[in-house]
């Protein structure tokens, strides 16, 4: 992941919301990002997925600008848990079928779930602690659960990056070290990328090797471990 004096601002709006961000993070890494309400941590995320283009600097996700048009077929390696992950009452779908929409981007249209596939859903559902819910409706789960069904989903898929927006909003303080550290074996395993956005820091400072703190869209520090 490589960001090079990005500046980028949502449409319509003339103030910055990350001012000449340089950041390069290599593979097999866990970066934690930090800092204040506003600070452009979630600006930071969609950047680097090249969901948000600077308009000055550049971006590399694996290796590719994220202004090529290649850049959709590069996020089907990764996978993405934003803030707003809660589902209402009404959804339906099952945690089984919430776990496996992660599998998607590689599959044609009505293609089945292969028998590997079946086990990697049990798989993660278990690292998550949540093979008990696989066929109980996700709006009906606390929301705790649902973000451990997401993380899930987001694992399923054995991304090359992964970026999680503040993954432990809503669940408990066991819960938080179990999800870091089933991040921090992922990414040693797979050799993957993570970027971690958590107001909570202490579950994922033992296991990150960078730390990235922003204020006012500015990286005001890196620090690596």
């Amino acid at each position: 992941m490589k960001l090079t004096k990005v500046w980028v601002r949502y449409s319509g709006s003339g103030k910055p919301a990350i001012k000449d961000v340089t950041l390069t993070l290599p593979k097999r890494c866990v970066a934690l990002v930090t800092g204040p309400n506003g600070a452009g941590k979630t600006t930071l995320v969609e950047t680097c997925l090249g969901l948000l283009k600077p308009y000055r600097g550049m971006v590399e996700l694996l290796g590719v600008n994220t202004r090529s048009k290649s850049i959709a077929s590069v996020r089907k390696l990764c996978s993405y848990v934003p803030q707003d992950f809660m589902k209402p009452p009404h959804v339906t779908y099952s945690v089984k079928q919430v776990i496996a929409m992660g599998l998607t981007s590689a599959k044609a249209v009505f293609e089945p779930i292969t028998e590997s596939e079946e086990a990697r859903i049990a798989e993660v559902a278990e690292l998550l602690g949540v093979e008990d819910l696989l066929d109980k409706p996700i709006g009906k789960l606390s929301g705790g659960q649902q973000q451990r069904v997401f993380v899930a989903r987001a694992l399923v898929r054995n991304p090359q990056a992964l970026f999680l927006d503040e993954p432990f909003s809503s669940v408990d303080a066991d819960s938080r070290y179990r999800i870091a550290e089933v991040l921090r074996e992922y990414v040693d395993k797979a050799g993957a990328f993570a970027m971690v956005v958590s107001h909570d820091t202490r579950p994922v400072e033992p296991i990150s090797d960078v730390i990235v703190e922003l204020d006012n869209g500015v990286v005001k520090g890196v620090r690596e471990k």
